[in-house]
Formats: C-alpha cells, structure tokens, sequence
C-alpha cells in the first residue's frame, strides 16, 4: 500500500486555503504560537553567543542583524512602502523595547531558558491589564481564568529559584516583563494604521540606533562562527516579530496571550538540546498546568467565535 503524497508548496497552499475560514482568534493563536517557537530559538543561540560578550553589544548585533536581513525586503519593495504614518510612535516603541533589552540581556547569560521563559510569563497579565484599560478591549471569564492559572504555573516553575545564587539575575528578568508589555501595547496600537512590515522594519533601526551607543562602550571583535550566528538570529528575530505583529493584527491581543504559555514547552526542549539542561520537577508540573490552561481558551474562543 502506497501512501499519499503531497509537496510543501502544496501543503502550505492548502494551508493557506484552509485558514481563510478559522476565526481571528484561532488566526491569532497560530500566529502567537508560531511567534514563541521562532523566540525560543532565537533565545537558545542568543545565549549561546552572549556569554562571552558584552551584553548590550549582543543586544545590538541581534537587532542590526535583523535588519540586514530585511534589507532585500525593502529593496523588493521600494523605501516608500516602508516609509512609518507617524515616525515618533516607532522610536517611541523602539525606546521602550531597548530598556526591556537592557534588562532582559543581562540576566540572559545567567539563568536557564526554562525559567527565562516562564518569568516572561508575567508580561501578558501585564498586557492583559493594558490591553482593557487603554484599548477597551472585553475581558471575558475564560481568558482572566486562563491567564492566572497559566501564571499560578509559572509560578510553580520560578518560585524555587528565586532563592538561590542566580535570584537577583531572576529578579532582573522579571523587571523587564512590564517594559516589554509597554512595548507590545504601542505595537497593538500602531498596527492600526501601519503595516507589519513597517513595524518590523522600524523596530530594528530604531533598537540598532538606541543600542549602538551602549554597544561601543565595550565592543569586542567577533570570530566567523559568532558573526554567522548573529546572522541567524537576524533571520528568527525578523520572523517572530513578524509573527508576533500579525498575531496582534488578527485578533485582540488578550485573547491571543494564552498561546505564549507554550514557549515553557519550546524553551525547555532547546535548553535540554544545547546546554543539557534537565527541567525540574516544578517545571513539569507548572508547565503540564500552563498547556492544559491554553488547550483549553483556545477550544473555548473557538467555540465563541463559531
């Protein structure tokens, strides 16, 4: 018996076809879900290539090389497409994410990407909160309800580290989780009269610009592996703030949070991959409780939208 084939192009084709008839929140969920596995990609090199280096010069590089990578987009498109409505909301946004990046970089190098992960967990009550006071948007009972139980796994996972040697490093992570809700709520506002890709592009140059300054203070030279690294960070960082972008342009950012919870699931399985880290047992547990709360909002706004 033979088995039926099909080729990617039309895989993805049919995807595509498919998806025009999911909800906006399911739209929205795949495009979170995709964001967070590009991101815990992203996060494994990007530990892997700061250790030895400053950390706001790998802050920096991460971004220029972001650009870089769009540079032939730009070019394919002409400069005018790319050209921001309104260019003090994009260095607004650029400065509130390189505050975030200062903070969140140097505790990079110091803690695993699981318990990375499940302290950024903290940003989409933050969100959340934003999202209803400043965008109006309706909090229904199954996202609040998803949302703490998804956070009372996070803090299943983060608690019993907080006191041991790397709990300042922990607490420095934890600081950056408001600053990048602030970043992620300008985002959700500028998608309403700019285009993701306008987002995208302004987001690198206006961290590039921020960060250079910081990054010369401290510049070390880099070896071929290190700059091709970066280069492949440019190429995840690009596609999961592309992802990210869509996803607040599909479907109210609260209902579209849940999914981050899967990047406990994706951070784990990279930390084991490269620096054989083994989760704990409370990461299991409140992993395994952050999964079910996701399975479950997303049936339930499937369900809604229907």
């Amino acid at each position: 018996m033979t088995l039926p084939t099909m080729t990617v192009p039309a895989f993805w084709a049919g995807l595509a076809q498919r998806s025009v008839h999911w909800s906006p929140t399911t739209r929205g969920l795949l495009w979170t879900s995709a964001a967070g596995l590009f991101f815990a990609m992203l996060n494994a090199l990007m530990r892997k290539l700061s250790m030895p280096l400053d950390p706001f010069q790998a802050q920096f590089l991460r971004y220029f090389f972001g650009l870089l990578v769009l540079l032939p987009v730009i070019a394919r498109g002409g400069v005018r497409a790319y050209l921001p409505k309104n260019m003090p909301d994009q260095f607004t946004r650029g400065l509130a994410h390189t505050v975030g990046l200062c903070l969140w970089f140097t505790a990079l190098p110091k803690i695993p990407l699981a318990d990375m992960t499940a302290i950024g967990f903290t940003g989409p009550i933050f969100i959340m909160i934003g999202a209803h006071v400043f965008f109006k948007e309706p909090m229904r009972w199954e996202r609040w309800l998803a949302t703490l139980i998804g956070f009372g796994g996070v803090l299943i996972v983060v608690f019993p580290k907080l006191s041991g040697s790397g709990g300042a490093y922990h607490l420095l992570m934890l600081a950056s989780a408001p600053v990048f809700a602030a970043s992620f709520l300008l985002t959700k506002a500028m998608t309403r009269h700019e285009t993701p890709g306008v987002i995208l592009v302004w987001q690198s140059i206006s961290v590039s610009m921020i960060s250079l300054p910081l990054a010369l203070w401290h510049w070390q030279w880099l070896g071929p592996w290190q700059w091709a690294g970066f280069a492949v960070c440019g190429v995840l960082g690009s596609a999961g703030h592309y992802c990210l972008t869509r996803s607040f342009a599909a479907a109210d950012i609260s209902a579209t949070q849940s999914a981050k919870f899967l990047d406990l699931l994706w951070s784990a399985v990279m930390g084991y991959l490269l620096f054989a880290d083994v989760p704990s047992q409370s990461t299991l547990v409140g992993g395994t409780l952050i999964c079910a709360a996701t399975i479950w909002v997303a049936q339930r706004e499937s369900r809604r939208s229907r």
